[in-house]
């Protein structure tokens, strides 16, 4: 069964110590559940639909929730997240993204995401915020991503 975003965010944003603005934020979203579909046969990590916006994929009502806090690191909004249990299967692909790219600045995570052959690109439309990335499309990026290594 999928996680609710909520969950998610709160999930990252701990992990991060707080320490990550929304727009980071949104890049790790995408990137968990891409990693989630990819290797768990295309089902989501979340509920959630991802937008081709102008700096990559993004979850609008996330968006829109945290958008009060700019480019600094946001807080803890999230206050009908519920807790993951640690037997939860779904923590080691939040654990792997996060080991793997709360590191990177905010311009590395869109450069991440900005991937000319991924899933955003195929869909993004310059200026427009209402254009769903595909779930399909999502997934077949992490198999792109993975053909390479």
């Amino acid at each position: 069964m999928a996680a609710r975003v909520d969950s998610v965010a709160k999930y990252i944003c701990a992990k991060s110590g707080w320490t990550v603005s929304n727009l980071q934020l949104q890049k790790l979203l995408y990137l968990a559940q891409m990693v989630h579909m990819g290797r768990n046969g295309g089902r989501r990590l979340f509920d959630a639909t991802f937008q081709a916006w102008d700096y990559g994929p993004v979850e609008p009502n996330v968006y829109h929730k945290l958008k009060r806090y700019g480019s600094s690191p946001v807080g803890d909004a999230f206050f009908d997240a519920l807790s993951f249990e640690e037997t939860d299967p779904r923590r080691k692909v939040m654990d792997d993204v996060c080991g793997r790219f709360l590191k990177f600045s905010p311009g590395e995570l869109v450069d991440i995401t900005h991937s000319p052959s991924g899933a955003w690109a195929k869909v993004y439309v310059p200026k427009a915020k209402s254009i769903a990335i595909p779930d399909a499309a999502i997934a077949e990026e992490y198999n792109e991503r993975n053909k390479a290594r």
